[in-house]
Protein backbone atom coordinates (compact mmCIF):
# COMPACT_ATOMS: atom_id res chain seq x y z
CA UNK A 1 0.00 0.00 0.00
CA UNK A 2 2.88 2.26 0.05
CA UNK A 3 5.48 2.80 3.13
CA UNK A 4 8.33 5.28 4.16
CA UNK A 5 11.12 4.61 6.65
CA UNK A 6 11.55 6.82 9.33
CA UNK A 7 15.01 7.98 9.32
CA UNK A 8 16.42 8.64 12.92
CA UNK A 9 16.19 11.43 15.13
CA UNK A 10 19.14 13.42 14.12
CA UNK A 11 21.23 15.00 16.96
CA UNK A 12 20.46 18.77 15.93
CA UNK A 13 17.83 20.64 14.28
CA UNK A 14 17.32 24.18 12.69
CA UNK A 15 13.84 25.58 12.42
CA UNK A 16 13.64 27.32 9.07
CA UNK A 17 10.47 29.66 8.25
CA UNK A 18 9.69 29.21 4.73
CA UNK A 19 8.80 33.17 3.18
CA UNK A 20 6.59 34.09 1.19
CA UNK A 21 9.18 36.63 -0.19
CA UNK A 22 11.06 34.75 -1.69
CA UNK A 23 11.55 34.72 -5.69
CA UNK A 24 11.50 31.92 -7.94
CA UNK A 25 7.68 30.75 -6.73
CA UNK A 26 6.44 28.25 -4.16
CA UNK A 27 9.27 25.57 -5.61
CA UNK A 28 12.02 28.28 -4.65
CA UNK A 29 10.62 28.48 -0.98
CA UNK A 30 11.21 24.42 0.06
CA UNK A 31 14.01 24.26 -2.02
CA UNK A 32 15.48 26.86 0.43
CA UNK A 33 14.58 24.31 3.34
CA UNK A 34 16.27 21.60 1.65
CA UNK A 35 12.93 19.67 0.22
CA UNK A 36 11.72 18.23 -2.83
CA UNK A 37 8.39 20.16 -4.04
CA UNK A 38 6.56 18.97 -7.38
CA UNK A 39 3.09 20.37 -8.70
CA UNK A 40 1.20 17.98 -9.13
CA UNK A 41 -1.43 19.90 -10.53
CA UNK A 42 -3.28 22.83 -10.74
CA UNK A 43 -3.23 26.72 -10.92
CA UNK A 44 -4.28 28.02 -7.50
CA UNK A 45 -4.60 31.40 -9.06
CA UNK A 46 -6.30 30.18 -12.01
CA UNK A 47 -8.47 27.40 -11.28
CA UNK A 48 -8.20 28.09 -7.25
CA UNK A 49 -7.30 24.37 -6.83
CA UNK A 50 -3.60 23.31 -6.84
CA UNK A 51 -2.52 19.36 -5.74
CA UNK A 52 1.59 19.46 -4.56
CA UNK A 53 3.84 16.92 -3.27
CA UNK A 54 6.56 17.58 -0.94
CA UNK A 55 9.61 15.98 0.41
CA UNK A 56 10.98 17.68 3.56
CA UNK A 57 14.77 15.91 4.39
CA UNK A 58 14.51 14.99 8.56
CA UNK A 59 16.62 17.16 10.22
CA UNK A 60 14.80 20.18 9.49
CA UNK A 61 11.92 21.92 11.42
CA UNK A 62 9.74 23.88 9.33
CA UNK A 63 7.21 26.50 9.75
CA UNK A 64 5.52 26.48 6.78
CA UNK A 65 2.28 28.63 7.40
CA UNK A 66 3.65 31.73 5.21
CA UNK A 67 3.04 29.39 2.18
CA UNK A 68 -0.92 29.12 3.01
CA UNK A 69 -2.81 31.08 0.67
CA UNK A 70 -5.17 33.92 2.70
CA UNK A 71 -9.03 32.29 3.13
CA UNK A 72 -8.09 28.97 1.19
CA UNK A 73 -8.53 25.50 2.57
CA UNK A 74 -5.97 23.35 2.37
CA UNK A 75 -6.10 19.74 2.78
CA UNK A 76 -2.73 17.48 4.03
CA UNK A 77 -3.24 13.80 3.15
CA UNK A 78 0.25 12.76 5.25
CA UNK A 79 1.66 10.14 4.32
CA UNK A 80 5.13 10.26 6.78
CA UNK A 81 6.60 12.67 9.54
CA UNK A 82 4.88 14.70 12.13
CA UNK A 83 3.26 18.33 11.84
CA UNK A 84 1.11 20.33 13.95
CA UNK A 85 -1.46 23.06 12.61
CA UNK A 86 -3.06 25.56 15.22
CA UNK A 87 -5.46 27.72 15.18
CA UNK A 88 -7.57 29.81 18.09
CA UNK A 89 -5.81 27.23 20.80
CA UNK A 90 -6.39 23.91 18.63
CA UNK A 91 -3.87 21.89 17.31
CA UNK A 92 -4.31 19.76 14.24
CA UNK A 93 -1.41 16.87 14.89
CA UNK A 94 -1.07 15.31 11.67
CA UNK A 95 0.63 11.87 12.30
CA UNK A 96 1.90 9.24 9.24
CA UNK A 97 -1.36 8.22 7.17
CA UNK A 98 -3.79 10.77 9.02
CA UNK A 99 -5.36 13.57 6.87
CA UNK A 100 -6.44 17.37 8.16
CA UNK A 101 -7.59 20.01 6.88
CA UNK A 102 -7.47 23.74 7.78
CA UNK A 103 -8.29 27.05 6.91
CA UNK A 104 -6.14 30.43 6.60
CA UNK A 105 -7.42 33.70 8.32
CA UNK A 106 -6.72 36.52 10.19
CA UNK A 107 -5.54 36.01 12.61
CA UNK A 108 -3.11 33.25 10.76
CA UNK A 109 -2.89 29.38 11.15
CA UNK A 110 0.50 28.31 12.86
CA UNK A 111 2.19 25.03 11.37
CA UNK A 112 5.07 23.40 11.90
CA UNK A 113 7.49 20.14 10.49
CA UNK A 114 8.71 18.27 13.43
CA UNK A 115 12.71 17.40 13.05
CA UNK A 116 13.48 13.38 13.36
CA UNK A 117 11.92 11.85 10.33
CA UNK A 118 11.28 12.86 6.45
CA UNK A 119 8.20 14.05 5.69
CA UNK A 120 6.10 12.70 2.70
CA UNK A 121 2.68 14.61 2.55
CA UNK A 122 0.56 15.86 -0.16
CA UNK A 123 -1.50 19.29 0.04
CA UNK A 124 -4.75 19.85 -2.17
CA UNK A 125 -5.22 23.31 -1.90
CA UNK A 126 -8.46 24.80 -2.64
CA UNK A 127 -9.79 28.72 -3.35
CA UNK A 128 -13.42 29.52 -1.63
CA UNK A 129 -14.54 29.97 -4.98
CA UNK A 130 -13.96 26.70 -5.92
CA UNK A 131 -15.50 25.36 -2.77
CA UNK A 132 -18.70 27.03 -3.53
CA UNK A 133 -18.88 25.87 -7.09
CA UNK A 134 -19.34 22.58 -6.27
CA UNK A 135 -20.66 22.25 -2.83
CA UNK A 136 -23.02 25.56 -2.09
CA UNK A 137 -25.71 22.41 -2.99
CA UNK A 138 -24.07 20.45 -0.56
CA UNK A 139 -23.68 22.99 2.44
CA UNK A 140 -26.04 20.80 5.30
CA UNK A 141 -23.92 18.47 5.89
CA UNK A 142 -20.51 20.38 5.86
CA UNK A 143 -18.03 20.79 8.07
CA UNK A 144 -17.98 24.20 9.58
CA UNK A 145 -14.93 25.50 8.80
CA UNK A 146 -15.97 24.20 5.10
CA UNK A 147 -19.43 26.33 5.51
CA UNK A 148 -17.69 29.13 6.43
CA UNK A 149 -15.33 29.37 4.17
CA UNK A 150 -18.01 28.69 1.25
CA UNK A 151 -20.06 31.68 2.06
CA UNK A 152 -16.99 33.86 2.75
CA UNK A 153 -17.29 34.56 6.55
CA UNK A 154 -14.33 36.11 7.61
CA UNK A 155 -12.94 34.68 10.42
CA UNK A 156 -9.63 33.37 12.21
CA UNK A 157 -7.41 30.67 11.18
CA UNK A 158 -9.18 27.49 11.89
CA UNK A 159 -8.12 23.40 12.18
CA UNK A 160 -10.47 20.52 11.89
CA UNK A 161 -10.03 16.84 13.37
CA UNK A 162 -7.24 14.60 12.10
CA UNK A 163 -8.44 11.50 10.51
CA UNK A 164 -7.00 7.80 9.73
CA UNK A 165 -6.30 7.50 5.74
CA UNK A 166 -8.16 3.68 5.70
CA UNK A 167 -6.93 1.51 3.48
CA UNK A 168 -9.25 2.64 0.54
CA UNK A 169 -8.57 6.25 0.82
CA UNK A 170 -4.71 5.36 0.79
CA UNK A 171 -5.03 4.06 -2.90
CA UNK A 172 -6.43 7.32 -3.78
CA UNK A 173 -3.80 9.28 -2.43
CA UNK A 174 -0.91 7.04 -3.56
CA UNK A 175 -2.79 7.38 -7.97
CA UNK A 176 -2.24 10.98 -7.40
CA UNK A 177 1.45 11.13 -7.83
CA UNK A 178 0.97 8.84 -11.04
CA UNK A 179 -1.88 9.45 -12.48
CA UNK A 180 -3.51 6.72 -14.42
CA UNK A 181 -4.94 8.59 -17.36
CA UNK A 182 -2.95 9.83 -20.56
CA UNK A 183 -1.40 13.51 -19.90
CA UNK A 184 -4.36 14.79 -22.46
CA UNK A 185 -6.89 13.54 -19.50
CA UNK A 186 -5.49 14.53 -16.34
CA UNK A 187 -7.22 17.83 -16.27
CA UNK A 188 -10.65 15.87 -15.70
CA UNK A 189 -9.01 13.33 -13.91
CA UNK A 190 -7.52 15.78 -10.98
CA UNK A 191 -10.97 17.68 -10.86
CA UNK A 192 -12.53 14.83 -10.13
CA UNK A 193 -10.43 13.54 -7.57
CA UNK A 194 -10.75 16.75 -5.70
CA UNK A 195 -14.50 16.05 -5.82
CA UNK A 196 -13.93 12.79 -4.47
CA UNK A 197 -11.79 14.30 -1.52
CA UNK A 198 -13.90 16.58 -0.95
CA UNK A 199 -16.94 14.16 -0.29
CA UNK A 200 -14.32 11.55 1.49
CA UNK A 201 -13.30 14.38 4.37
CA UNK A 202 -15.56 17.66 4.09
CA UNK A 203 -18.75 16.50 5.46
CA UNK A 204 -20.55 15.54 8.93
CA UNK A 205 -23.61 14.36 9.84
CA UNK A 206 -25.38 17.26 11.40
CA UNK A 207 -27.22 16.03 14.31
CA UNK A 208 -25.70 13.53 17.26
CA UNK A 209 -27.90 10.35 16.02
CA UNK A 210 -26.58 10.72 12.85
CA UNK A 211 -23.07 11.28 13.89
CA UNK A 212 -22.41 8.03 16.05
CA UNK A 213 -24.32 6.07 12.80
CA UNK A 214 -21.52 8.17 10.63
CA UNK A 215 -18.60 6.84 13.23
CA UNK A 216 -20.45 3.15 13.28
CA UNK A 217 -20.40 2.98 9.25
CA UNK A 218 -16.84 4.23 8.92
CA UNK A 219 -15.28 1.88 11.51
CA UNK A 220 -16.86 -1.11 9.90
CA UNK A 221 -16.00 -0.02 6.58
CA UNK A 222 -12.03 0.32 8.24
CA UNK A 223 -12.36 -2.53 9.40
CA UNK A 224 -13.71 -4.33 6.06
CA UNK A 225 -10.67 -2.04 4.49
CA UNK A 226 -8.44 -4.17 6.46
CA UNK A 227 -9.14 -7.36 6.50
CA UNK A 228 -9.14 -7.07 2.42
CA UNK A 229 -5.44 -5.41 3.32
CA UNK A 230 -4.85 -8.67 4.75
CA UNK A 231 -6.28 -11.13 2.42
CA UNK A 232 -4.33 -9.17 -0.68
CA UNK A 233 -0.59 -9.54 1.36
CA UNK A 234 -1.55 -13.03 2.18
CA UNK A 235 -3.56 -14.60 -0.69
CA UNK A 236 -1.65 -17.77 -0.79
CA UNK A 237 -1.68 -18.41 2.63
CA UNK A 238 -4.75 -16.27 4.15
CA UNK A 239 -4.96 -16.56 7.94
CA UNK A 240 -8.05 -18.09 9.84
CA UNK A 241 -10.60 -15.93 10.35
CA UNK A 242 -10.26 -15.97 14.42
CA UNK A 243 -6.62 -14.51 13.73
CA UNK A 244 -8.10 -11.79 11.40
CA UNK A 245 -11.04 -10.64 13.51
CA UNK A 246 -7.96 -10.24 16.32
CA UNK A 247 -6.42 -8.33 13.51
CA UNK A 248 -9.25 -6.04 12.32
CA UNK A 249 -10.47 -5.92 16.58
CA UNK A 250 -13.63 -8.01 16.50
CA UNK A 251 -15.16 -11.29 17.01
CA UNK A 252 -15.06 -13.60 14.06
CA UNK A 253 -18.79 -13.80 14.03
CA UNK A 254 -18.67 -9.93 13.94
CA UNK A 255 -16.67 -9.66 11.38
CA UNK A 256 -18.25 -11.98 8.99
CA UNK A 257 -21.81 -10.29 8.93
CA UNK A 258 -19.88 -6.74 8.88
CA UNK A 259 -17.97 -7.89 5.58
CA UNK A 260 -20.52 -9.43 4.23
CA UNK A 261 -23.10 -6.38 4.51
CA UNK A 262 -20.29 -3.94 3.65
CA UNK A 263 -19.22 -6.27 0.53
CA UNK A 264 -22.08 -8.04 -0.60
CA UNK A 265 -19.88 -11.49 -0.49
CA UNK A 266 -18.28 -13.60 2.42
CA UNK A 267 -14.68 -13.48 3.61
CA UNK A 268 -14.26 -16.61 1.89
CA UNK A 269 -15.97 -15.61 -1.39
CA UNK A 270 -13.70 -12.46 -1.90
CA UNK A 271 -10.48 -14.43 -1.19
CA UNK A 272 -11.71 -16.20 -4.23
CA UNK A 273 -12.38 -13.26 -6.43
CA UNK A 274 -9.45 -11.35 -5.61
CA UNK A 275 -6.75 -14.73 -6.28
CA UNK A 276 -8.97 -14.82 -9.67
CA UNK A 277 -8.08 -11.04 -10.67
CA UNK A 278 -4.45 -11.59 -9.51
CA UNK A 279 -4.54 -14.70 -11.94
CA UNK A 280 -5.72 -12.91 -14.62
CA UNK A 281 -3.35 -10.65 -14.33
CA UNK A 282 -0.56 -12.87 -14.74
CA UNK A 283 -1.84 -14.29 -17.52
CA UNK A 284 -2.34 -10.98 -18.90
CA UNK A 285 1.39 -10.29 -18.63
CA UNK A 286 2.58 -13.01 -20.85
CA UNK A 287 5.11 -14.25 -18.23
CA UNK A 288 2.97 -17.02 -16.91
CA UNK A 289 1.32 -19.82 -18.05
CA UNK A 290 -2.13 -21.67 -16.06
CA UNK A 291 0.15 -23.75 -14.16
CA UNK A 292 2.62 -21.49 -13.03
CA UNK A 293 -0.80 -18.08 -12.82
CA UNK A 294 -2.73 -20.95 -10.53
CA UNK A 295 -0.02 -21.84 -8.32
CA UNK A 296 1.05 -18.17 -7.85
CA UNK A 297 -2.36 -17.07 -6.06
CA UNK A 298 -2.57 -19.97 -4.41
CA UNK A 299 -4.46 -23.19 -6.08
CA UNK A 300 -2.82 -27.04 -5.73
CA UNK A 301 -5.79 -27.91 -7.77
CA UNK A 302 -5.56 -27.11 -11.76
CA UNK A 303 -8.66 -28.56 -12.10
CA UNK A 304 -10.50 -26.08 -9.60
CA UNK A 305 -8.68 -23.09 -10.31
CA UNK A 306 -9.97 -24.05 -14.24
CA UNK A 307 -13.47 -24.13 -13.13
CA UNK A 308 -13.47 -21.16 -10.93
CA UNK A 309 -11.55 -19.08 -13.11
CA UNK A 310 -14.36 -20.08 -15.84
CA UNK A 311 -17.14 -19.17 -13.58
CA UNK A 312 -16.23 -15.98 -12.71
CA UNK A 313 -14.67 -14.74 -16.30
CA UNK A 314 -16.87 -16.42 -18.86
CA UNK A 315 -13.87 -18.73 -20.37
CA UNK A 316 -11.20 -21.11 -19.47
CA UNK A 317 -7.52 -19.78 -18.13
CA UNK A 318 -6.09 -21.31 -21.62
CA UNK A 319 -7.90 -19.08 -23.68
CA UNK A 320 -7.79 -15.67 -21.80
CA UNK A 321 -6.97 -12.89 -22.54
CA UNK A 322 -5.42 -15.23 -25.94
CA UNK A 323 -3.40 -12.22 -27.08
CA UNK A 324 0.59 -13.61 -26.87
CA UNK A 325 2.03 -16.71 -28.76
CA UNK A 326 2.40 -18.83 -24.87
CA UNK A 327 -1.11 -18.83 -24.70
CA UNK A 328 -2.28 -19.19 -28.05
CA UNK A 329 -0.09 -22.22 -27.84
CA UNK A 330 -1.47 -23.68 -24.76
CA UNK A 331 -4.68 -23.05 -26.95
CA UNK A 332 -4.29 -25.21 -29.88
CA UNK A 333 -4.45 -28.50 -28.15
CA UNK A 334 -7.06 -28.13 -25.47
CA UNK A 335 -10.35 -25.99 -25.16
CA UNK A 336 -9.05 -25.57 -21.37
Amino acid sequence: MGSYPEPPVPKTARLTRISTTASGGEAALWRAVGARWRQLFGDFARLGLSFEWHEVPPEAEVDWAPSFHPDAVELCLNLAGTAEVSAAGKTLRLEPWTAGFYRQGRPGLEARRLPGATHHFITVEFAPEFLSRHLQKSSEDLHPLIRQAIVGTPSGAMVATPESINVRQRELVLSLRQPPVLASAQDLWFQAKAIELMGEFFFQPASTEELFCHRHQRVARDRVDRVISILKERLTDPPPLEEIGRQVGCSPFYLSRTFSKETGQTIPQYLRQLRLERAADLLRSGSFNVTEAATEVGYNSLSHFSQAFHQHFGCCPGLYPMTTSTQKAAAEGSEC
